[in-house]
């Protein structure tokens, strides 16, 4: 069951468990020689989009400061240009927030420390103030409709939060009618990561540990559950955790997002290599595989879990490595095949097609490019400059047909797919 819009993207990663699948009939017709054909508007500070009804793609954007506000467009599918748009929304401190459609039809925003409530035509049905007085990164809705968010205990750009001073995070879930806060649940450490759930189980990468907390109309920490993943020297957080096989994984090393500067390349301040790691949800077993090797790794989002092939795929943004494992019966992660490509958004993969929607950016024109991957081999299908000077670290979205969306700090783009 889930209270989860039926589009093909109703929400960032497609769903709770950040599986980066369309949901319904969506894929990509593409293959070796296939050609991409790309469409993109300037739209400063966007965040994600999201596709409702066949023909309704819904976009977030902000401004910048810690008095910001955000703000809702739907926009054409095709063309790209704004049909209309939300009111100004009560922000607060700027990080990037979250959009998704409800089962009810409603969508629902969350950034800075405030949430709303906005009608299919975008006008506002409630508001609601967030207890703290710090950006929210996103939340997620479980399946009874109520929705969960966290306050974001990281290094924002130019504001830097040292790692002994992190203070542990907060869940609050919010009942989808008014936005009232109906439980609050302090956890056990810090977080930087967004939420992930499974029907009505809440994972939390946190500071140094795994933990997960159960909803049955109130919030339910699992004191035994939590699994301590950084147990190596100059080892750093993880970040948002996928749920697929059994298991959560998600990258290590994130510290040093805050300085990106159009780029992540070269801003990693670990000094132990990046890792996908992989915890175990039956019995907390945490494994590790290198992703290049290399200090300096750098990452802000999440890996790909192919069930249907058992791949998994990791990256390295600090060093522009991207890696592949077969993942074995027993969880074991054996090199499938590696890249040099500069990625560090969210991916969506399209599991029929074995397609995977990755990023690559060339610093030297000032450019990103999008470059669709035989998730198997590695193979690289097709390529296309996506119009947008700086490198996304953002949320693409699945269109309703043969396309997808990307998103960038400076820009929109939709790519369709040409098959060769």
């Amino acid at each position: 069951m889930t209270a989860y819009w039926p589009g093909p993207w109703s929400c960032e990663d497609g769903g709770p468990g950040r599986l980066q699948v369309p949901r319904g009939a969506p894929t990509l017709s593409l293959g070796p020689g296939a050609a991409l054909d790309v469409a993109w508007r300037t739209v400063p500070a966007a965040t994600m989009a999201v596709t409702r009804a066949p023909g309704q793609l819904y976009l977030l954007r902000h401004t910048a400061g810690d008095q910001a506000i955000s703000f809702v467009e739907r926009i054409d599918p095709v063309t790209l240009v704004e049909l209309a748009r939300s009111p100004d929304l009560a922000g607060g401190p700027t990080w990037p927030g979250s959009l998704a459609a409800h089962a009810n039809g409603s969508l629902y925003v969350v950034f800075g420390n405030h949430a709303h409530r906005l009608g299919p035509d975008l006008t506002v049905v409630a508001s609601a103030t967030l207890p703290r007085h710090r950006p929210y990164n996103g939340f997620v809705i479980l399946p009874d409709g109520h929705l969960v968010t966290k306050d974001f205990a990281g290094s924002r750009p130019g504001i830097p939060v040292p790692a002994g001073e992190r203070e542990p995070c907060e869940l609050v879930v919010l009942e989808p009618d008014g936005l009232e806060v109906v439980d609050r649940c302090l956890l056990a450490e810090p977080s930087v990561a967004r939420l992930s759930a499974h029907g009505d189980e809440i994972f939390v990468v946190g500071d140094t540990s795994l933990l997960r907390v159960r909803w049955d109309g109130r919030l339910h920490p699992d004191e035994h559950a939590p699994v301590r993943y950084r147990t190596l020297a100059g080892q750093t957080y993880g970040w948002d955790c996928v749920i697929a096989l059994g298991a959560a994984w998600f990258l290590d090393d994130g510290d040093g997002s805050e300085g990106y500067t159009g780029t992540l390349f070269g801003h990693g301040l670990s000094p132990a290599p990046l890792h996908l790691v992989r915890v175990d949800l039956a019995d907390g077993d945490c494994t590790m595989a290198e992703v290049c090797g290399r200090p300096g790794g750098l990452i802000a989002n999440p890996p790909v879990i192919d069930s249907e092939r058992s791949i998994a795929v990791g990256y390295d943004s600090g060093n522009a490595v991207m890696t592949a494992f077969t993942i074995g019966p027993d969880g074991t992660l054996a090199p499938r095949w590696q890249r040099e490509q500069h990625h560090a958004g969210h991916l969506i993969l399209y599991p029929a097609a074995g397609a995977l929607v990755t990023g690559d950016y060339d610093a030297d024109r000032g450019t990103d490019q999008v470059v669709v991957l035989d998730i198997g081999t590695g193979e690289e299908w097709a390529r296309a400059d996506t119009g947008s000077p700086v490198q996304s670290v953002l949320f693409p979205a699945a269109g309703f047909g043969n396309d997808f969306y990307l998103c960038t700090f400076t820009t929109i783009t939709r790519v369709s797919a040409v098959p060769g």
